[in-house]
């Protein structure tokens, strides 16, 4: 292997690498933590990479996890790079310095996608920003999709969020080379990465690794065992298999990703459907990680910074025109998110009056979001007050339709609202201003466990990041949280009933709708 000379080299447990200056920070890139998970090590928990002589080149984003594209309407809003190689369990550290000495904030990003997409190599998580101030920044590539979440009776649970714990023991053992504290992590994430992090600040395996923790517009949850399973016969039936781990590591690759991604297109957040999820396994995830994180089952003391963005299911339905659809259908549509949510009419009717002029769309969007993610952070809030922040995202994108999305604020996080990846979903024009305080209060929050905002109480104090200078604002959805009964507080998974009807019948008339749109364009 070659190193460019110039760089600076840090040794991990498993040998050197030499990472190289980018604009007056050190950049490392593609660091295994762990091996390649293919082979033998398929479907299997991680193992320690093989140790290597010499100086390993760290200069370039390593291979990325096995994924499907997005489709072409979800493409034309994000981006996600597709790096061949096997070895995709590597990490990244952008660091002002590598000083053993320095002991400065560690963030460990983990990337969104549904679990079946993304990487840490997507531009827009560019950690430079963090570096310039002070912050060691680390994202990881984890496996996705069947490979990291597919229940097998073969395989052990849940190895995507093995790989993760396994990054985070690797930054912990090591970030002191790179000149981060292993006493200061913050385990940070967005969707699907927040989802993970709820699930391993709850594990037991993460008892003092982790200091602080950040979840964008992701609550802890853990997935019904029956719905992964259905994802994974569906797509045995397609490939003509067996359902199970060894039938499933004799597939070609390409082929098995085309099968996800077929069976896959049945789902969203807003209509249900198969899908792939962290599961209570007995050891990682004893019990269910919202639980048991309201039981108290964590560390004490982590502080939590936790939020979403105000519109998150545009993303969701402006992508192919299912917001159209899903307002033409009306009284069909609501009765699909009803049952999605497990919610009497009363909840349906709460949000129509709360919201006299929106149309069905909104009010489909807004219960499912309330229900998914709204509702139990304000739970796991009220269960952690005076250490738990709270935010809402609510500057809407420039693109028509989609206002404040899910995803929308990352661009503000990072620093990195210039990127073309981030304006291909905020657009042109997104304010400097607002992404200079969002970044500034991450960074902060990272350092002192305070982003710069009054600690959640009995006021409720939600930091809004809008038009205008950021503010805070108490009880903005108080209302309707209101709405849901205690017992409907937290999410339930869904039985095959409640996907028969009336979601199926939801899904059922989306599909004759798209079908019909197909006929008109012709």
């Amino acid at each position: 292997m070659t190193a460019d000379q110039t760089g600076p080299v840090v040794k991990t447990p498993h040998g050197a690498v030499r990472g190289r200056y980018e604009r007056g920070i050190v950049v490392f890139r593609g660091i295994p933590y762990a091996a390649p998970p293919f082979g033998p090590l398929r479907f299997r928990p991680p193992e320690p990479p093989e140790p290597w002589d010499g100086v390993r080149d760290a200069v370039a984003f390593g291979p990325t996890a096995p994924k499907p594209p997005y489709s072409e309407a979800f493409a034309h809003y994000l981006s996600d790079p597709e790096i061949p190689g096997d070895d995709c369990l590597n990490l990244n550290v952008w660091t002002p310095e590598p000083d053993p000495g320095a002991r400065l904030p560690v963030l460990v990003w983990l990337h969104g996608g549904a679990l079946t997409r993304g990487s840490s190599a997507v531009p827009v998580y560019d950690g430079s920003a963090f570096a310039r101030d002070g912050v060691v920044c680390v994202s990881v590539n984890y496996r996705l999709g069947v490979e990291g979440y597919g229940l097998f009776p073969d395989a052990p649970p849940n190895p995507g969020l093995r790989d993760q714990l396994a990054a985070l023991r690797w930054v912990h053992a090591t970030i002191a080379a790179f000149g981060g504290d292993p006493d200061r992590i913050t385990l940070c994430g967005q969707s699907a990465g927040a989802i993970s992090t709820g699930a391993l600040l709850a594990a037991p395996q993460t008892r003092g690794l982790i200091r602080r923790a950040v979840l964008q517009s992701g609550p802890p949850e853990a997935a019904d065992r029956d719905k992964v399973r259905r994802m994974v016969r569906r797509m045995a039936t397609r490939l003509k298999i067996p359902a199970t781990a060894e039938a499933f590591a004799a597939v070609d690759r390409d082929l098995l990703l085309r099968a996800q991604a077929e069976v896959g297109r049945i789902g969203s957040p807003v209509l249900g459907g198969p899908a792939f999820g962290i599961v209570v396994d007995g050891d990682l995830v004893p019990r269910d990680p919202l639980k048991a994180l309201l039981d108290g089952d964590a560390v004490p003391g982590v502080e939590l910074l936790m939020g979403w963005t105000r519109d998150e299911y545009r993303l969701w339905l402006v992508p192919g025109g299912l917001h159209e659809h899903v307002d033409r259908l009306g009284p069909v549509a609501l009765a699909g998110a009803m049952a999605r949510c497990h919610a009497g009419p009363e909840v349906a009717r709460g949000y129509r009056t709360l919201r006299p002029d929106a149309g069905t769309a909104e009010i489909v969007g807004q219960m499912v979001t309330d229900h998914l993610l709204r509702v139990p952070l304000h739970r796991l809030a009220d269960a952690r007050p005076g250490t738990s922040y709270l935010y809402e995202f609510a500057w809407p994108s420039a693109l028509p339709g989609l206002g404040a999305c899910h995803a929308l604020e990352l661009g503000f996080v990072f620093g990195t609202g210039g990127v073309p990846e981030s304006r291909k979903l905020a657009g042109e024009g997104a304010p400097q201003e607002l992404g200079d305080a969002m970044h500034a209060a991450w960074v902060r929050f990272a350092t002192t466990g305070n982003p710069g905002w009054q600690a959640w109480d009995a006021a409720h104090p939600v930091r809004i990041f809008g038009d205008g200078v950021p503010h805070t604002v108490y009880g903005p959805r108080d209302a309707e949280v209101a709405l849901w009964p205690t017992a409907s507080a937290l999410p339930e998974p869904a039985t095959a009933a409640d996907i028969r009807a009336p979601g199926a019948e939801l899904a059922a008339a989306l599909r004759r709708l798209r079908r019909s749109a197909g006929t008109r364009r012709r």
